[in-house]
């Protein structure tokens, strides 16, 4: 699990992300991303719930040491993995990914001498890996995603990073709980000041939903010149997995009458299985 900078025993509003460099200072932070407008019945969706509720059964099994009962449920999730094709994809991919890692021995010996020689070599695990994920990418875009994104424009760096709140997620109610933290930094040598946020939202179902706002978490940020702004904020989602991508509209503040510009927030995975992604780097 990443150093995810949120108290997530508390009630709303949320306590925002640990702070960095000067201009970051402490504020609450308010549900601005997305309301889900319900649970959907597709057939998708619950093999889904059913998944998760697996896992999260799974889960309970051992932390109560029941060995047992946990060894059946990791039974069952692998059949049911092995009747979705994305979630045997995704096991597929992860497998192969595990295997390149580990090299090869391969003894020869020669007659004359018994004398045994060692080769080093690796599996074909890289080109499994590489086919599951062009099969992946044919049937299930989003699911190639990872929890973070970062992406630059005209010198302002957004980072993201999201993790799945399951203290305050209900899967039997299909109620899955995002939060994600953002980082804008200003590597350009003017200020700059966020006036509106733009979010797309889609669901593992595909169902999208735009949400405009003015600035985030209840203000306009400034941001100077090699400074940052950071802080976090949650998404409910209806299904286990889904994206979130969009764009912050942004203005020079050091010229009257500077036009505004779009800010990319490049596309990240909102998704129950933590999938390793780094924390916020430093690098530009």
């Amino acid at each position: 699990m990443s150093n995810f900078s949120l108290n997530v025993g508390m009630k709303l509003p949320w306590p925002i992300g640990d702070v960095s460099r000067q201009q970051i200072q402490m504020r609450n932070v308010k549900i601005m991303a997305c309301v889900s407008d319900g649970q959907s019945q597709s057939s998708f969706l619950s093999r889904s719930q059913t998944y998760a509720l697996l896992k999260q059964q799974m889960d309970v099994a051992a932390k109560s040491e029941d060995y047992k009962e946990a060894a059946r449920l990791r039974d069952s999730l692998k059949i049911f993995e092995d009747q979705e094709p994305v979630l045997r994809l995704q096991r597929l991919v992860k497998e192969a990914i595990a295997q390149e890692r580990i090299p090869h021995l391969s003894a020869t010996s020669t007659s004359a001498t018994h004398h045994l020689s060692f080769t080093l070599s690796l599996p074909m695990s890289s080109q499994d890996a590489v086919r599951y994920r062009n099969e992946l990418k044919d049937i299930a875009p989003h699911s190639l995603l990872k929890c973070s994104s970062e992406a630059t424009t005209l010198g302002i760096r957004v980072q993201v990073r999201s993790v799945y709140i399951e203290g305050r997620s209900q899967p039997s109610k299909g109620l899955y709980f995002f939060a994600y933290r953002i980082r804008i930094t200003n590597n350009s040598d003017r200020p700059v000041q966020l006036l509106r946020r733009h979010w797309i939202i889609t669901d593992a179902n595909g169902k999208t939903e735009n949400v405009w706002g003015i600035g985030v978490i209840g203000e306009q940020p400034v941001v100077l010149p090699n400074t940052a702004f950071e802080y976090s904020s949650a998404c409910p989602l209806g299904t286990p997995s889904g994206r979130m991508e969009g764009d912050f509209e942004m203005k020079h503040i050091d010229r009257v009458g500077s036009r505004t510009f779009n800010v990319s927030i490049a596309p990240f995975s909102l998704s129950k299985v933590e999938d390793g992604s780094d924390t916020f780097s430093d690098g530009s």
